[in-house]
């Protein structure tokens, strides 16, 4: 019997050590919604060193005019990228739209391929 009180005691320790570790399950969810997107935008800055990303990249947000440019407002980084195009971008300011494009790091501009818009 006595076996079996240490044997249940130190399950029950190891239970409740481990559940406070855990982070709870409400701030998981919660950061469930912008942890992709903020992923997919971290994942799109190129390596240490380069100025322009090598291979096209998506990005996501709100196209808006901003001091008479035409700009796409990421909401996960606050960040604003320009865009090269303008004329492709016209027909979707004020949409959320989805942006394919290299990344020109020194002026923060990106070389647009396509922009096509999110549902």
């Amino acid at each position: 019997m006595k076996k079996f009180l240490l044997y249940f005691s130190l399950a029950a320790a190891v239970a409740v050590s481990t559940l406070a570790f855990v982070p709870p399950l409400r701030a998981q969810q919660a950061g469930q919604d912008a942890a992709p997107q903020q992923q997919q935008n971290e994942a799109q800055m190129p390596a240490s060193g380069d100025t322009t990303t090598h291979l096209a990249q998506t990005f996501s947000g709100r196209l808006v005019k901003e001091k008479g440019e035409i700009v796409l407002q990421d909401p996960v980084t606050k960040v604003s990228y320009k865009l090269d195009n303008t004329a492709k971008a016209k027909q979707y300011i004020g949409k959320q739209v989805k942006v394919t494009g290299k990344l020109d790091m020194n002026s923060n501009t990106i070389q647009v391929d396509g922009i096509e818009p999110l549902s």
